[in-house]
Formats: C-alpha cells, structure tokens, sequence
C-alpha cells in the first residue's frame, strides 16, 4: 500500500482512482478475452489479438492475469455466481415445482442472451480441454439445484418419475443449443429472426412447453 501512495504522490492520481483504472483495464481485457476464447478456445487464442482490441500490451495482460491459461481461467469464472444471484430473487421455494421450473428455464435461457460467449467458450472447453476447467465455471450448483427443483416436483407428484440428471442433460440442451448452434442453423432457416424480443419470447414458451409436457404427469 505504501509503494502505491508514492506512487500516486508522484503522478498526481489517488490510489482509489488508480485502483478504478486498474480494475476497468481488467475488466476490458477480459471482455475481449471472452470473444477470442470463444471464436478459438484456450489453445487457439491469442494473446497479442486480446491486446490490440484492449489498446494494452501483452505484457500488461501478464502482469494482471500471469499467463494465457490463467486469463482463460479467469474467463471461465467470470459469470459463475450471475446465473444463481438471478435465481436466488426469484423465491423459488414460494412456488410450486412446476412454476419454479418455468421461472428457472426463462432465467437460464435470459442468461444465453446475456452472455453469448460463454456456451461457445464451454463447448471449447468440453472438446480441447476434456473438461478439465469446467468446475472454475460455477456451473454444478445450478445443475444441483435444478436436479432438486425436478425430484421435488416427482416427489410431490407434479412430474413423472424420470431421472433428474438425464432430466436436466435435457433441459441444458433444450435451452442452450439455440444459441450454440444458431450460426449453423442460419443456413437452414435464413429467415427467421434469431434475436429479436418476440423470437426469444416464442423459444422460451416453447422450451417451457416442451420441457414440461415431457415432465408432468397425465
């Protein structure tokens, strides 16, 4: 701390405003970082590409993030609690299973649009990587609690029997391939408009409908 204050004693800048500049250099570098490791995964990506769309140097991305892995590292935490924080609002245990999990789908699939690297950067990290990163993502808290959403609703007699863990593979899948796929898809239906409010609303309903016929109990 002390080397920072001489530091801002000799250039004029407080160290609270030095920190805010830092932690904005930070967050631009992971902003570009997430749009390289999605386009080329950890392997693939460049460093020198990160910086030139930061306007920083390479060195100024070791010296926050220590190494190429260690941003991809960073990348991958980036967004791990942003999906549970929004969850966590929604009082799930006030609902009923079946409302509870149409409040989870829409919340999941809102997250998709909001970010849209990171189910490319994950599909990156299942191909180069084997996985070996995939728990710094957050992601098997969510997959736990939508488990226990789906064995309460059996439970309670709302949903079929069905296994909860090949139930939730389902659901992942029914709510993420959209927006993975979508580039590819484009070339099958050019007309449809991918990204617009009303085309997501009528995704969400028919994710709702789809996964919920397959779940409850006739």
């Amino acid at each position: 701390m002390e080397q920072v204050v001489k530091l801002a004693a000799k250039t004029g800048r407080s160290p609270t405003r030095q920190t805010r500049d830092a932690e904005a250099t930070k967050a631009q570098i992971l902003d570009a970082a997430e749009e390289e490791f999605a386009r080329f995964g950890l392997m693939a990506a460049r460093t020198e590409v990160i910086a030139s769309k930061t306007g920083v140097t390479k060195a100024m991305i070791y010296y926050y993030f220590g190494s190429k892995e260690e941003l991809y590292q960073a990348v991958l935490k980036r967004h791990a609690t942003t999906f549970l924080n929004t969850v966590a609002q929604l009082n799930l245990q006030e609902l009923s299973p079946e409302e509870a999990l149409k409040q989870v789908i829409r919340a999941a699939i809102a997250h998709e649009v909001a970010y849209p690297n990171q189910g490319k950067i994950l599909l990156h990290e299942a191909m180069q990587n084997e996985g070996k990163y995939f728990k710094l993502t957050g992601w098997e808290a969510p997959i736990g609690l939508g488990m226990q959403l789906l064995q309460k609703g059996i439970d309670e007699g709302y949903f079929c029997p069905h296994n909860p863990w090949l139930m939730m593979i389902h659901i992942m899948g029914i709510t993420t391939f959209y927006f993975n796929a979508e580039n590819n898809l484009r070339n099958v239906n050019p007309d449809w408009q991918w990204r617009t409010p009303e085309a997501l609303e009528e995704l969400t309903k028919s994710a709702i409908a789809l996964i919920l016929g397959g779940l409850k109990k006739t």
